[in-house]
């Protein structure tokens, strides 16, 4: 320093020079020179080395040496102004150095006594700091403009507001003058000790006891705890009166919404909070699966520790709600559960995929809630495992709560019982290392205090993953017990991080409650709060810091560093989906270039409209095809019935009008009970067949999408499966059958011959099928057996051999009856018996069935060609007639309860059953768009799962943008 004011000081005198030189030589030709280089010149030379010589002497020899000449009234004008100056500039050096030397003084006296004072440091946890506190403030003020614009406040309320503002500064302005106080009279109290320290030595140096000075440090001492206390109790007070106040604010807040949703204001889009984006971000990760090696490295919170070590309560704690169901010593978390914590005006908690929100305040929905969160951990559990990785996701908003995302993890177990499954250790540790494996996760590792230390299973875990402690906050739990068990010093270890070799960004205890069931989260809080205001171990002696304790100081510290790496990594995260979604956009161009990215939701969307549009079509079918339709299913149901209960018996009966009585009866009692219900069967199943041809046909269109195809047999399938025809059409339909077959007069030739067609037609199939028998039974024949190499079995050689015999019998008695006597079963098995041939009568009564069907419908058909010229003769005579066409007019009968049948279904499937069979459809289709399995499963190939990715890309992209703007704007 003072060698700059001597610098200074030559500097001034130069210049002085040079103005002194300007006044002397102002008539002079050689004052430019003399004033622009000072320096060259002699005089200014000699003026910087020999400045002790007196100034006249200095500038006449100057003057000289220069040939000048100088008057000598100018001559003593100059030596008076540069006397002057050098007074001038000689007292303002002395003042200058001895402003320097009293300010090195004051210094070293500063920094002594600023070493004599107390930490201070205590006072930016116990209170805010000046740029919080500013902002706080503002927010109010903020606040109650916005309050005051938008409604008209109670005035009481109002004045209530300001009385209970200004008490609370004025409680804060004498608690905060108090603790100056209690700081000033510690720091005196330090330089005292000091100066006791030293006038001990001199004491001691004197031969005087020390039991003076010891008095006076145990004194200190006691002071130094009770200031302590008084800090701590400072800062409870001041963090229940800031609660209070936030509650009251809350208050405030929640009539101000009231009050502006009662008015009739127009409605505007909720817009999303910050942590809702975010959340929203994670979910659309939780379900996203790609090929490419994209993994979710966003930040959450990752909650672990050893089963029963209290992370459920730590982070029911940090809720402010027990939402979790609770047990006595079993595993209750079998699922990972992921709690975003938001700020809101009410306390309430919500599952992702429901609508229905819990309200934490009332203890029922609290009970419901944990039940419900026990049932989704159960359902998750399946195939006889212990643990499950499905996320259980949820929402958790109240006043106060610290925006952030957390994840509880299944806590870490040593030993299994024997109802865990056998890979549930292994699991537990599987999935707690994935979660904590994400380099941007913050570990929350809870430590149960009320245990040796030496027992944890989590810490060797989490220093696997996080060796250098850049993301690991450990948590010390179950304080209270640790107080009566553990050593003071050992709890000072841990909460330092000297005990582990695991290292942490911080060291927190907590106190979760005392065991009991049924605390709330109140009564939890303040029995922590009351437990560090009262233990010896956190009391005395300064083990820890007061920030290092209770669950808000936690809250605050994990919401802080939660968005700290949040701001950090987030834009590293949509950098690497954007590259994901190039190469994926990439991909789809190269494979499918003339088509558009159409995920599951939309093909399925379209395949839902193709399928209604067939339902439509049904309506379209023209009557006539319908009527073919359901009288060919019809028949196709009722003909065996028909030949084997009604026709074939009457017509062995062996008289005309035995034949009738037993056709009318028989045919009574089948419309009366099986008829109707085989006509709707015989209905429904045409309808599927119809629908079914139309699905079909639509495949063979030049625009058919092949994707659907599985989509749309499961959809009808399944709606098939599920309907049913209406009940009363079965009892329509019997009123109209029993009134149909009550008549038993053809009316014209016309419906005759169809009649007869459709006797001979029925015979012919049924001749066809008998055929068929036949050949199954006696082999094939010669032709057919020289042409194909083959040859006949024992037992068809047997069958052949007594089809030889009952030919016998049938071509002597053309009229046979439908069965064998005994007499007829004798002969015939004598006479096989005469060739070598042993069989039964049961094997010769089966073999005569189907010969004697096959006779009887040769004799029918020839009837029916008899009778087809007849039908005059049949109006004439009737029932007399000599042509016996019975069978005629019963399968007229038939025919013409077929055709009333059909038209009765016909009018009922285009009037009633295409719209239910619609509706069907519909309900199933619903089921399976919110059936997300069931979508994967029926849509399917490299075109939906490529599609599906990309489209999931840019969901997450587009989120994640979303949130990073709104991130910027709050910065």
């Amino acid at each position: 320093m003072l060698r700059i004011y001597q610098n200074t000081y030559r500097r001034t005198a130069r210049k002085a020079v040079v103005y002194s030189t300007k006044v002397i030589c102002c008539n002079h030709s050689t004052l430019c020179n003399i004033t622009r280089q000072p320096r060259r010149n002699g005089a200014g030379a000699q003026w910087e080395q020999h400045h002790s010589r007196s100034h006249e002497q200095f500038l006449l020899a100057g003057n000289q040496a220069r040939g000048w000449t100088i008057p000598p009234h100018s001559r003593g004008y100059g030596m008076f102004v540069v006397r002057i100056l050098k007074g001038a500039l000689k007292l303002r050096y002395l003042v200058l150095g001895g402003a320097i030397g009293g300010g090195v003084s004051l210094s070293k006296k500063y920094e002594e006594w600023k070493e004599g004072l107390p930490d201070m440091k205590w006072l930016e946890v116990a209170l805010p700091q000046g740029e919080r506190w500013s902002q706080f403030s503002q927010n109010l003020i903020e606040m109650g403009s916005v309050v005051k614009n938008a409604i008209d406040i109670d005035p009481r309320l109002k004045q209530l507001g300001e009385d209970k503002l200004s008490e609370w500064r004025s409680w804060f302005d004498s608690r905060l003058d108090d603790a100056i106080e209690a700081a000033d009279y510690q720091g005196n109290q330090i330089v005292e000790t000091k100066e006791d320290i030293r006038s001990k030595t001199t004491v001691a140096a004197l031969g005087i006891p020390a039991d003076e000075s010891r008095k006076k440090y145990e004194k200190l001492q006691s002071q130094v705890e009770t200031l302590q206390t008084e800090i701590m109790n400072v800062q409870i007070k001041y963090q229940k009166e800031l609660e209070k106040m936030e509650k009251e604010n809350r208050e405030l807040r929640q009539q101000y919404l009231i009050l502006k949703t009662n008015k009739k204001t127009t409605a505007k889009r909720i817009k999303k909070s910050l942590i809702d984006m975010y959340s929203e971000v994670l979910d659309e990760l939780s379900g996203y699966d790609t090929g490419y090696t994209m993994a979710d490295h966003l930040p959450r919170v990752v909650v672990v520790g050893d089963q029963s070590s209290g992370k459920t309560s730590v982070l029911e704690s940090i809720a402010k709600a027990r939402i979790f169901p609770r047990g006595s010593g079993e595993m209750m978390t079998r699922a990972p559960v992921k709690v975003t914590l938001a700020e809101g005006p009410y306390h309430v908690a919500q599952f992702r995929d429901t609508d229905r929100e819990y309200d934490l305040t009332k203890e029922s929905d609290l009970a419901d809630l944990r039940r419900e969160v026990e049932f989704r951990m159960r359902a998750s559990v399946r195939g006889g495992k212990t643990v499950s990785n499905e996320v259980i996701a949820m929402t958790v908003k109240g006043p106060g709560l610290q925006r952030m995302v957390l994840v509880d993890l299944p806590g870490i177990i040593s030993t299994m019982t024997v109802d865990m499954a056998s890979d549930t250790k292994d699991s537990i540790h599987q999935m707690t290392k994935h979660y904590m494996s994400n380099p941007n996760a913050i570990i929350l590792c809870i430590q149960d205090g009320s245990v040796d230390a030496e027992r944890s299973n989590v810490t060797d875990l989490v220093m696997q993953c996080d060796p250098l402690g850049r993301r690991t906050i450990f948590v010390l739990t179950k304080v209270d017990l640790a107080e009566e068990l553990a050593d003071p010093e050992r709890i000072r270890k841990i909460l330092s991080g000297k005990l582990f070799p695991m290292k942490a960004l911080g060291y927190y205890a907590v106190v979760t409650g005392r065991g009991r069931k049924d605390d709330s989260i109140d009564a939890i809080r303040q029995y922590e709060e009351d437990f560090f205001k009262n233990s010896k171990l956190f009391h005395r002696r300064g083990v820890i810091m007061p920030h290092q304790v209770t669950s808000r100081n936690l809250s605050l510290a994990v919401s802080d560093r939660f968005w700290k790496m949040v701001r950090e990594t987030i834009e590293q995260q949509a950098d690497a989906f954007k590259a994901t979604r190039f190469n994926l956009e990439t991909e789809w161009k190269n494979n499918f270039p003339r088509l558009r990215e159409s995920g599951r939701d939309e093909l399925f969307d379209k395949a839902k409209g193709e399928i209604l549009d067939e339902v439509v079509t049904l309506s379209q079918i023209s009557a006539k095809k319908w009527d073919d339709a359901l009288t060919a299913k019809l028949w196709e149901k009722l003909s065996n019935y028909v030949f084997e209960n009604v026709y074939l018996p009457a017509a062995q009966s062996g008289s005309q009008n035995s034949f009738n009585t037993m056709v009318d009866i028989k045919l009574r009692q089948w419309a009366e009970q099986a008829l109707p219900a085989k006509s709707v069967e015989a209905g429904w199943e045409a309808l599927q067949q119809e629908f079914i041809s139309l699905m079909e046909r639509a495949k063979k269109a030049h625009d058919h999408d092949n994707v659907f195809d599985q989509l749309k047999a499961a959809v009808v399938d399944e709606a098939i499966r599920r309907h049913s025809w209406e009940d009363k059409a079965i009892d329509m339909l019997r009123v109209i059958q029993l009134n149909t077959l009550e008549d038993r007069f053809v009316h014209d030739k016309t419906e005759w011959d169809q009649a007869v067609k459709f006797l001979e037609n029925s015979v012919n199939t049924k001749l066809v099928q008998t055929d068929e028998t036949l050949s199954q039974m006696f082999g094939p024949g010669p032709w057919t057996r020289f042409a194909h190499w083959k040859s006949l079995t024992q037992d068809q050689q047997k069958r052949r051999s007594v089809k030889g015999e009952l030919d016998k019998i049938l071509k002597n008695d053309v009229k046979h009856l439908p069965s064998l006597s005994y007499d007829e079963l004798t002969t015939v098995r004598k006479n096989l018996q005469r060739d070598n041939v042993e069989v039964d009568t049961d094997y010769i009564r089966q073999t005569w069935f189907p010969v004697y069907r096959k006779h009887f419908l040769q004799q029918a058909l020839q009837r029916a060609k008899e009778c087809r010229k007849a039908y005059y003769l049949y109006t004439q005579q009737g029932a007399e007639c000599e042509v016996s066409c019975s069978d005629v007019v019963l399968f007229w009968r038939i025919q013409q309860v077929i055709k009333v049948t059909g038209n009765a279904l016909r009018q009922q499937v285009i009037n009633r059953e295409a719209r239910r069979l619609d509706k069907e459809i519909k309900a199933v289709l619903d089921e399976f768009s919110d059936d997300e399995e069931r979508k994967a499963h029926l849509l399917t190939g490299k075109r939906v799962q490529l599609a599906e990715e990309l489209i999931k890309v840019r969901q997450i992209q587009e989120k994640l943008e979303e949130f990073i703007n709104s991130l910027n704007q709050e910065k």
